[in-house]
């Protein structure tokens, strides 16, 4: 009898270790939800002990024995909390930080982890299908931090909370006065109205050969700036999941955090040609400025951006096909 092995060598994406003092900590996103961190917080810990559960994100076979251990709540708006476990038992604790649950993601792959061992912090440099850089505060990290591979592409869920969010700014405009700039905005637009707002896939020479009709189609093109979609990552090392963006709203909802009403945006920050959209969850205590933001507003934020990996949210066929096309 012949036995065949097949050798495959995985894995993991490149790895930057931070020391405690590199690392920020969670003070200020406590801060996001509570004046009174020395009360609030270790009221909501010992509460939710009550009702945790165990996340898997990408592992099958969580379990108490486990060197660490992540526990988590159903809940939209929720608190997940890491302890460092000996022979079952919870040992010290270790970890936590307020989450938000999202049903928005995109196709990434992780190209690096900015990581705290000691606190099980985790920064996720991701690449996705198109291109694009996105940095999250890894939610799951406790659970998948032995699972991740190097070019391996994963459905990531994308929420935040945010530290502000408020209306953009309606007067910041721009004057487009270049002809050909002007030439091709108004035959891009021409174009796709004419083919039922669907992008032929003769696009460019279409605009090459349009034409004006009138004076008027060639006027300089005034650009709200207020109406772009736009993310910008933090620059600080470890700290690139602190992030700024911009963009419309697409929903808004109600719920509560411990007993505190929170609002719920899903809001579009990157709308690009041939792309999947970019949209985030981002949660915020309900004010006065935050419940006047309705659906279709443009907003601006900065935002804690994160990400959760779950396994049920993998395809892998669709996974194959990624890493294949990139």
């Amino acid at each position: 009898m012949t036995i065949n092995y097949q050798y495959k060598n995985i894995q993991s994406p490149t790895k930057i270790t931070l020391s405690d003092e590199q690392s920020a900590g969670h003070a200020d996103h406590w801060r996001i939800l509570t004046d009174d961190m020395s009360q609030d917080v270790p009221e909501w810990l010992q509460k939710m002990i009550e009702k945790a559960a165990m996340p898997k994100g990408l592992n099958s076979n969580v379990s108490a024995k486990d060197s660490c251990l992540l526990l988590s709540e159903d809940q939209p708006c929720h608190i997940n909390q890491v302890l460092a476990m000996k022979d079952g038992k919870p040992e010290c604790f270790i970890n936590a930080y307020p989450c938000v649950d999202s049903p928005y993601g995109l196709t990434c792959k992780i190209e690096r982890m900015i990581v705290n061992d000691n606190t099980h912090d985790a920064v996720l440099r991701l690449r996705t299908a198109d291109g694009s850089i996105i940095y999250a505060f890894d939610q799951l990290y406790t659970a998948n931090r032995h699972l991740y591979q190097q070019d391996m592409a994963y459905y990531v869920n994308f929420s935040a909370w945010a530290h502000e969010i408020k209306l953009s700014e309606q007067d910041e405009v721009i004057m487009v006065e270049d002809q050909e700039a002007i030439r091709y905005h108004r035959a891009f637009n021409d174009i796709v109205a004419a083919n039922d707002g669907k992008i032929p896939d003769d696009l460019q020479e279409q605009i090459k050969a349009w034409q004006p009709e009138t004076k008027e189609q060639m006027a300089p093109v005034e650009i709200n700036l207020g109406h772009m979609c736009a993310y910008l990552f933090g620059d600080t090392l470890g700290q690139e999941d602190e992030a700024w963006c911009q963009g419309q709203v697409l929903g808004k909802q109600e719920t509560l955090f411990n007993g505190k009403p929170i609002l719920l945006f899903d809001v579009v920050v990157l709308r690009e040609q041939d792309a999947d959209p970019f949209v985030i969850r981002i949660g915020a205590p309900k004010t006065s400025t935050t419940a006047a933001i309705q659906v279709h507003d443009y907003v601006q934020a900065n935002i804690w951006l994160q990400a959760a990996i779950y396994k049920e949210n993998q395809k892998s066929q669709a996974n194959t096909q990624q890493s294949k096309a990139s």
